[in-house]
């Protein structure tokens, strides 16, 4: 059973953490199944994009040679020998002072290699033939997009650990992924425990409260990019959990425990990590809210005993188990990214540890801002619905004001960071 309690610093938790980072699996998803992925490898252009020199507008493709002498007061004529639309490709070739009428994405003819935006050319017809007449002169290249000029074949677009947005997606379509490389999503078991928790349709009995915990961890695992998997309420019985937690161990990638972490008489997540002949890495962190998370290893297999209080086991998940499967999905930016902002309100409570305080970060006259979200308990819930990030006041201060610039954590950023201590 473990009996000392010396807390070890934000840092020296993460990283003993760490250690036992897993490399992540590839597996291929239909590119309509791939928004919010993670690549497992780097997206590379497989051919230019454009992949010929095509016309960025509606008008008339033309010789810029032929339009050197046009001016306000020399209007230049030329014949319209041919129409074409984007998905078609004129078989002729432009001679001198003739024009050939394209629409938006089509290729460029030969022998052209400038656009008149159609605006700006006055069309007329003589003798059953189309003319157009121009009034100022062009470059070569004026209104084309040129082969390549978006990207190259080859071209390393997007690395591996990149988030699938919208955008991405696009480019998995331009360069013809149908099948899309990405990470195998980490499986991360789930235990609440605590004889007094309720299930969330059970009505309210003296003395016991819902078990909100577990639906907000499941939340976070699936927002980091993981799948979750609960395995129910356990109540406080050692025998109960231990059979419980070694069933499911070999099921999943790393396992979570809410709840009996602490020195009561109940907490007996220390009890179980010792009869499982688990390692543990640390049970106490200089933190505010949070101090007892433990966390363990079984067979290079993390366990997280994370706090019952609600607002301590959301800061532990996002600290230490976040980063573990955000390696598991191929990033080299695990953590929560880091900025500075200027905080908008008096937080006058001392800092013996350094402090996590839920938070709401905006924008204001271009720099970021920020204020507590509510009241800064470890048993509080309702401050965690509008939080979108954590203020951190380093141990060994006495408050601060407001105007004063403190660093905060992102929550809701999915580029992360490299190292935030």
């Amino acid at each position: 059973m473990v009996e000392r309690r010396t807390p070890i610093s934000v840092g020296d938790a993460v990283r003993k953490v760490m250690k036992y980072e897993k490399p992540g699996t590839v597996e291929y998803v239909s590119i309509d199944e791939s928004y919010g992925r993670y690549l497992s490898e780097d997206l590379v252009a497989t051919n230019h994009v454009p992949p010929f020199d095509k016309a960025p507008y509606d008008g008339f493709a033309i010789r810029s040679v032929d339009t050197k002498e046009a001016a306000l007061s020399n209007p230049v004529e030329f014949e319209v020998i041919d129409h074409i639309g984007a998905g078609i490709v004129s078989t002729k070739t432009l001679g001198p002072f003739q024009v050939i009428r394209i629409m938006t994405g089509a290729q460029m003819p030969e022998g052209s290699d400038a656009v008149v935006m159609l605006e700006l050319a006055k069309e007329s017809e003589k003798v059953g033939k189309s003319y157009i007449t121009i009034k100022r002169a062009y470059n070569k290249g004026d209104n084309v997009s040129y082969c390549g000029e978006d990207a190259k074949e080859g071209e390393i677009l997007v690395q591996k650990g990149s988030f699938i947005n919208p955008g991405v997606q696009a480019m998995l379509a331009t360069f013809g992924y149908a099948k899309v490389p990405v990470a195998k999503k980490p499986i991360v078991g789930l235990f609440a425990t605590g004889t007094e928790l309720l299930n969330v349709e059970e009505p309210l009995q003296p003395g016991k409260i819902r078990n909100s915990n577990s639906h907000m961890i499941m939340a976070q695992i699936e927002r980091v990019g993981a799948e979750a998997r609960f395995y129910g309420n356990l109540p406080d019985e050692l025998d109960t959990c231990f059979e419980a937690i070694s069933k499911v161990l070999p099921e999943v990638d790393m396992l979570i425990t809410t709840g009996g972490v602490s020195v009561g008489d109940f907490d007996l997540l220390p009890e179980i990590y010792e009869k499982l002949g688990a390692e543990v890495l640390f049970n106490k962190i200089a933190m505010r809210p949070g101090s007892v998370t433990t966390v363990a290893q079984h067979q290079g297999k993390l366990l997280f005993g994370l706090s019952g209080n609600p607002s301590a086991c959301y800061v532990g998940f996002e600290l230490f188990t976040r980063p573990i499967i955000r390696k598991m999905l191929f990033t080299d930016k695990p953590h929560l990214r880091k900025e500075s902002a200027i905080l908008q309100a008096n937080f006058p409570k001392a800092n013996p540890f350094t402090r996590f305080v839920r938070s709401a970060v905006s924008i204001s006259e271009g720099r970021l801002v920020v204020k507590p979200n509510g009241m800064d308990k470890s048993n509080i819930v309702m401050s965690l619905a509008g939080a979108n990030s954590f203020i951190i006041l380093p141990g060994g201060t006495r408050g601060f004001e407001t105007g004063e610039e403190v660093d905060v954590l992102l929550l809701d950023d999915v580029t992360g960071s490299s190292w935030p201590w």
